[in-house]
Formats: C-alpha cells, sequence, structure tokens
C-alpha cells in the first residue's frame, strides 16, 4: 500500500471522545486518543455534502454527509482558544468543498456516458472482492469476428425511457434500485457481473421507471389540516412552539391578518423573535386556533396593545360575513332543480336551523373557508370563467369512469387442427339439443321419492366412528400445520442467500428468454428487434440456464457438507428447475426445427 500525504490535521472529538481529525490525500479519518487505529475512516469518493455550524455558535461543528448512506459523522473542533478551532474548521471546510465538488463532477460525467456492455473476451479483467472497480465504465470496442447483427445490438447505448434526457433516465433507474433492494441486487449481480445488458435488464421493466417520473412529476398539493400549532413541553416544565419556515408561510396563508400585523411591526416596533413570542401569548392567536376550547381560554390571556388592534368580532350572525364571489355551478347544485319537485315525505325538521348554537359558527365557517382555500390551491390561478367547460354540456357530463377500459390483444393461442376442434364442439351441442325430456315421467319419479321419505327422525341415530375419524383428520391437519410453522428455520442464512441469488437469476434468464421468443411488441418501449437479434438473445439466454443445474448442484453438496438436509434444498429448487427444463425442451426443438427446415 503506498504511503498517504497528510493534507491537514487538527484536535476534535467525536462522540463526545476527544482525538485527532486527518485529512490525508486519500481518506478523512478520526483516531482517539492513545489509540494507533482510527475509529472513522471515509474515502474522498464517499463524501456527499458538508454542514457547519454558525460562526457565533457555542460549539465549532462540522458535518459530514456520506454518499448513498442516511449516516453522518459529526466532528467538534476543541483546538483553545476559539479562533484557533474556527481557523482548523475552515481549513478542512476548504478541503472537502473542492473534495465534494470533485465528486459531484465524476458523477456528473458517468451520468452522461453510456454503460455498454464488456464482451466476454479472454482480455477482460476479472474483479474480485479485492480490487476496486473503476468509477466509470470504459467504453470497449466489440470483436470484429462477431456477426454484424449482434455486434449492433451489444454495443447500442442505453436507450432513454422518459423522453431525451440521459441524465434524467439515469436517476430515476437509480432511484427505482435504491427503492427496491432485490431489484438493485439483481441488477448488481446480472448486469455490473456483465452477463445481461443494461436495456435488456430494463426491457420489461419499463413501467417502474415511467412510474417514478409520474411520481416525482406529480404536483403536490396543500395539507388539508389546518395551522394549529402546538406546544410542546421540554426540560424544566417550560412551553415552546417550534417556529419554521413552513410553519411561518402557512400561518401567513391561512390567516392573512397576521402577514398585516407582521409587516407593520416588524423590524420597526418589534423584532422577528419577540414578535412571535408575543402572538402565541396573545388573544389573536387563541382566536385562530381550530377548537371552540380556544374561546374560553380568551379570558385568561393577558391583553397585548399591538395584536388586539388586529382583533374581529366572531363570524357568528346567521348571514356569513365573507359571501361567496361566485354562484354555484348548475352541474353540482343539488338544490337546482328543486322547484321541479313536490315535497314529499316528512315535513321539514324546525330544529336544524342554522345559527342555532352560535358559538360553533365560527368554527365551521373556518373549516369551509379552509375547504374553499384548498379547493382554489387545486384548481390553480385560472379566473372562474375558465374553470367551466360551460360551452359544452356534453363535456360536463362525460366521465373517463363510465367508459370501458380498451380490450387487450393478449396472446393468440395457437392450435392444430382448430377447425376440427370447433366442428366437434358445434356437433355436440346439436346432439344435446336434440334430446327431448320427459316432464311426466320427472314429476312422478319425485312423487314417489316423497312419498319414501321416512319422517320418524326419533330413530335416527349417527354414527360415532365416522365423525371421530374426521375430527381425528382436521386435528392431524391442524397440529401438522402448526408444527411447521413452529418449527426453526435450519437453513444457515449463507445458504438461503445462495438459493435466494441462484432463483432471482434464473427468473430473469427465463424472463429474458420467453421475452424474445414471443415478443409483446406493444408493450415495447425501449427498442424492437429484429428476429436475428432475439434469437441471438435468446440462445444466450438458453446458454446462461444451461449451467442452472450445475449451480443447484453446488448448493445441494454445500448443503450436505454443512449438515443441512440436501432433499430440503433440492424439493426448493425444484420448480425452478422444471421451468428451465421446460425453457431448454423448447429452445432445443425449435433450433433443431430451424435447421430441418433449412
Amino acid at each position: 500500500m503506498p504511503p498517504t500525504a497528510t493534507v491537514c490535521t487538527a484536535k476534535a472529538s467525536w462522540k463526545k471522545l476527544s482525538g485527532t481529525l486527518t485529512l490525508t490525500d486519500t481518506h478523512l479519518q478520526w483516531t482517539q486518543d492513545a489509540k494507533s487505529a482510527p475509529s472513522v475512516r471515509v474515502a474522498h469518493p464517499d463524501a456527499a455534502s458538508l454542514f457547519c455550524s454558525k460562526q457565533d455558535a457555542p460549539q465549532v461543528k462540522l458535518k459530514l454527509a456520506l454518499v448513498n448512506d442516511d449516516s453522518s459523522h459529526f466532528f467538534i473542533f476543541t483546538a483553545s482558544p476559539r479562533d484557533v478551532a474556527l481557523a482548523d474548521r475552515e481549513r478542512f471546510k476548504t478541503e472537502l468543498t473542492t473534495i465534494i465538488g470533485r465528486n459531484k463532477n465524476a458523477a456528473a460525467l458517468a451520468a452522461r456516458i453510456p454503460i455498454l456492455p464488456v464482451p466476454q473476451t479472454a482480455s477482460t479483467p476479472v474483479f474480485n472482492a479485492s480490487t476496486p472497480r473503476p468509477l466509470v465504465p470504459s467504453i470497449i470496442k466489440p470483436p470484429l469476428s462477431r456477426a454484424a447483427s449482434v455486434s449492433s445490438n451489444e454495443t447500442r447505448a442505453t436507450p432513454t425511457i422518459t423522453g431525451d434526457d440521459p441524465a434524467r433516465d439515469f436517476r430515476l433507474r437509480k432511484t427505482v434500485l435504491l427503492s427496491n433492494p432485490e431489484l438493485g441486487a439483481l441488477h448488481r449481480d446480472l448486469v455490473i457481473g456483465g452477463q445481461i445488458t443494461e436495456a435488456e435488464f430494463w426491457e420489461g421493466r419499463e413501467h417502474l421507471v415511467l412510474a417514478q417520473a409520474a411520481a416525482e412529476s406529480q404536483r403536490k398539493g396543500k395539507p388539508g389540516q389546518l395551522v394549529d400549532p402546538r406546544p410542546e413541553t421540554v426540560e424544566g416544565g417550560e412551553i415552546k412552539i417550534r417556529i419554521t419556515p413552513q410553519l411561518v408561510h402557512d400561518i401567513f396563508d391561512e390567516y392573512p391578518v397576521v402577514a398585516t400585523a407582521y409587516s407593520d411591526n416588524v423590524p420597526n416596533k418589534l423584532s422577528e423573535e419577540q414578535f412571535w413570542k408575543r402572538y402565541f401569548q396573545s388573544k389573536l392567536f387563541n382566536a385562530h386556533r381550530a377548537s371552540i376550547r380556544s374561546s374560553a381560554a380568551q379570558h385568561v390571556v393577558k391583553a397585548d396593545p399591538i395584536f388586539d388592534k388586529y382583533l374581529e368580532k366572531d363570524d357568528d350572525d346567521l348571514e356569513p360575513r365573507r359571501q361567496r364571489p361566485e354562484l354555484a355551478d348548475l352541474f353540482i347544485n343539488l338544490g337546482a332543480t328543486r322547484e321541479d319537485h313536490d315535497d314529499t315525505g316528512n315535513e321539514k325538521d324546525i330544529t336544524m336551523q342554522a345559527g342555532r348554537q352560535r358559538g360553533a359558527l365560527p368554527l365551521i365557517r373556518k373549516f369551509n373557508e379552509h375547504s374553499e382555500r384548498l379547493l382554489n390551491s387545486a384548481l390553480g390561478d385560472n379566473p372562474p370563467s375558465k374553470r367551466r367547460r360551460l360551452e359544452d354540456d356534453e363535456a360536463m357530463l362525460d366521465f373517463d369512469d363510465l367508459h370501458d377500459p380498451e380490450a387487450s390483444n393478449g396472446i393468440i393461442l395457437e392450435m392444430q387442427d382448430r377447425q376440427r376442434y370447433f366442428e366437434g364442439r358445434m356437433s355436440s351441442q346439436v346432439e344435446n339439443g336434440h334430446q327431448s325430456l320427459d316432464l311426466t315421467t320427472i314429476v312422478s319419479g319425485l312423487q314417489d321419492g316423497i312419498r319414501s321419505w321416512d319422517m320418524d327422525l326419533a330413530q335416527f341415530k349417527l354414527e360415532r366412528k365416522p365423525s371421530d375419524v374426521a375430527l381425528f383428520s382436521m386435528t392431524d391437519n391442524v397440529r401438522a400445520r402448526l408444527d411447521v410453522k413452529s418449527r426453526e428455520n435450519d437453513i444457515p442464512e449463507g445458504l438461503f442467500t445462495q438459493m435466494t441469488t441462484c432463483q432471482t437469476a434464473a427468473n430473469e434468464f427465463l424472463r429474458q428468454f420467453w421475452a424474445a421468443t414471443y415478443p409483446n411488441v406493444s408493450d415495447q418501449t425501449l427498442s424492437i428487434a429484429t428476429p436475428a437479434q432475439r434469437a441471438t438473445k435468446a440462445a444466450k439466454m438458453a446458454g446462461y440456464l444451461a449451467k442452472t443445474h450445475e449451480k443447484v448442484a453446488a448448493i445441494v453438496a454445500t448443503s450436505h457438507s454443512q449438515g443441512v438436509d440436501s432433499h430440503k434444498i433440492q424439493t426448493a429448487m425444484q420448480p425452478v428447475l422444471t421451468a428451465v427444463d421446460r425453457a431448454l425442451t423448447f429452445h432445443r426443438a425449435n433450433v433443431n426445427a430451424k435447421k430441418a427446415r433449412a
């Protein structure tokens, strides 16, 4: 291992332990005092982002976030005096900022370069656990001895699924793989392992990328919850309310009078901290709370000469203070056709009168106004005239849910002697249609059966032996199922991982094989392969499938050496072997048929 050069070093603590923070030309590491081995060691390519505490903060902190890792490292510079600690942190900040910028440029370059498959030749390097893989894949030309159709298929750049932006398409695929660990492991084993190409892996999985793109492009609406900050009790019995920029924005949007008070008093009369402290202690805040119980708190809250000026009278009259600016749409107005129908049924309930409980009216109207704001935010900033489609009444009544979904083309069933099959069904139906039924005979037989029925139920006796046999059989069945559930899994984790990997890889090869044999042209969005390319791909997948028996045999041998029942492993892998055998049998028959025709 070549020696590393030290860029900078400083005294710093990590997890309340004192030590030394060192930045070399390859790693950032922290070593505890009186120890030689570093406790924290971060390579330069793993640095993602950097955060620092404020200049006047009590402690000089530095936070380093890692790539593809939610955990972070916090370091506190402990040099004395404080100016030395600040200088140490600035030195580390400058160096780490340069490293992080270099990492981002490398990631952007890797996203722009198409990932091409590596041909399986003798010059292909073999990577193992101790050999680091290159960050940017090399562009290797295919050998000239291969067929032209195969070369054009293997070396084509990965086409984009969601548009013409390869970088965005790469990011969407990466997000899909990170959100699905099993799919990510399969991609790592097959694509990075060089067995299939990137385009082959995503062929048939375009819907995953399209769904991720649709989820990211969907505009999130306004939250439906009313703005009602809840106080929290912290240590010492103090009550605090956490104020965030989003909370301030929601308060201003929900209660414009607070925004007016803020613009009138901050920063001339009050600082921002004093403004919010006095607001949450004022009658104005209690009047805005989404609860009737807040009205009782107004009698114990002390008066505030600034915020009391913005108090409004309770909206508890029969007519609301804020009238609706537009008429209701005739298509959704339930009372539009009331005059066309006579009153029927029970009389009107005179107890259900608006404003009977005046104390609840302000809260009800507050909920209604909040709901109206939610709907308006969803409709956008268009004027009301553009929101309606009154110029076309039929369009207002035409809903997509009322239309039948389009029928799928399906897969055509290939049959031999199809005409004879349908002729046989028609002849049997004709023969059944000519059979006549004698109603007199049926009725007389039914009467004879009823007359011979014995109604002496007192003499009925149920045999105990058949009942006991049925009960014991059900009991044994339940006991066997419970025994299987309670039995511990005697397959080691490493062996179970090998079984899962083998089965997942075989399923992917089977999917690729049958997709190349029977392609669904209507669902292909990446590319449309020629018959020669599909035949080559099917032969390639068949070659991979032929090695499945060897892999399963190796797993069975490993289980035998570890003391695990090999019959259990064989039984678990048998469905995969059966599917592989069917695919290989079909492939051999297809190849032989082509040779016979040639």
